[in-house]
């Protein structure tokens, strides 16, 4: 029964976060891919651990993942944050990314401005606009064709063959933002979408791990200051350690997958604060109940929301106690694996022989 029931939860949730309002096509996953001879009539925003498009995208495409591949068309705009960017297809607008890699293949062709940030850029395409490159490495290919601006920022390795149709210019201004995917949700939408999905996820880790969310929220309630300046040290340091993965150039998909990972702990850590917030609150009164517990801790932080400062400041604390209770919960879980994963001492041989 409770297999079932947080197999409910979790299909309600899925089924949840598909944006119905949505202005866009939306996928996620480990893989996403539009696969050839697939047809999307809209704009799709991607998000995954490595983005395919071998068919055909009518609108814009924003793709945030490891990898994001292009070997088929894009008639719109393209918007991307990867690991590796590989175009090998057609892009009938602007290209805009930052990457560590960026590679625009020989047959490839963008009918608008590209405009890049890389660790290693190499361009064997056409492209029909602008180029605005900032990279350590840039190669131009012998089958290259830029037939507007190249403006780049880092060394330029130009081979024989490759042609600019415009000036070429070195500069130290190159910067790009890729937006990255976005949703718009009517006004009032997002807060209710917010409370539902708050209170989904959260029975979701009540049925799933009982012992933990009620370790997880005593530990808030018997040492919120200690949990506070855990999740504070947490908050920022995960960050700063994807960051200097990030400027490594090798450790980009680990970075990638550690902010991915990162966004979902600081979620459940919200979620562990407002269940323990909660659980004070009943405690006050006498009550325990876990479910109750949950309800008015995410009821409570919505409606606190409301008030302008307290709001975010109470968002804040919950926020940071719950994170670090999750962590210290997730470390003493893994000493206590590991501690029972050792095997244990053999007892010392006794000698029964008879002395002489």
């Amino acid at each position: 029964m409770r297999r079932t029931l947080c197999a409910l939860l979790v299909v309600i949730l899925v089924v949840g976060t598909l944006p119905g309002t949505a202005a866009a096509a939306s996928r996620t996953g480990g893989t996403v891919t539009v696969g050839p001879g697939e047809t999307i009539d809209d704009d799709l925003e991607a998000v995954g651990g490595t983005v395919v498009v071998e068919g055909t995208v009518t609108g814009d495409l924003e793709a945030t993942g490891g990898t994001v591949v292009i070997d088929g068309t894009v008639e719109g705009d393209v918007e991307a944050a990867a690991g590796t960017l590989d175009i090998g297809g057609t892009v009938g607008g602007d290209v805009e990314g930052a990457s560590g890699s960026l590679k625009v293949d020989e047959g490839a062709q963008i009918g608008g401005n590209l405009t890049a940030g890389a660790g290693s850029a190499t361009v064997d395409g056409r492209i029909d606009g602008n180029v605005e490159i900032g990279a350590e490495e840039i190669t131009l290919g012998p089958t290259a064709d830029i037939r507007g601006d190249l403006t780049y920022d880092g060394t330029l390795n130009r081979a024989d063959g490759a042609t600019v149709g415009g000036t070429v210019e070195r500069t130290d201004n190159v910067s790009v933002s890729p937006s990255g995917p976005s949703f718009a949700l009517p006004t009032g939408t997002f807060t209710a979408y917010g409370v539902l999905a708050n209170l989904v996820a959260g029975a979701v880790l009540l049925v799933a791990f009982p012992r933990f969310s009620t370790s997880v929220a005593d530990d808030v309630t018997d040492d919120p200051l200690r949990m506070g300046a855990f999740g504070l040290l947490a908050l920022v340091g995960v960050p700063l350690v994807c960051v200097l993965l990030f400027v490594t150039l090798v450790g980009i998909p680990l970075s990638i997958a550690g902010i991915v990972a990162y966004a979902f702990l600081v979620w459940a850590g919200a979620l562990y604060g407002r269940f323990a917030l909660g659980r004070w609150l009943l405690r006050q009164i006498d009550r325990d109940s876990r479910w109750l517990a949950l309800l008015v801790g995410v009821l409570g932080v919505a409606a606190v929301k409301f008030v302008p400062i307290l709001g975010d400041l109470v968002e804040a604390v919950v926020v940071l106690v719950g994170l670090g209770a999750l962590v210290i919960g997730m470390y003493d879980r893994y000493q206590s694996d590991e501690d029972e994963a050792e095997p244990a001492p053999e007892p010392a041989a006794v000698d029964t022989e008879p002395s002489a």
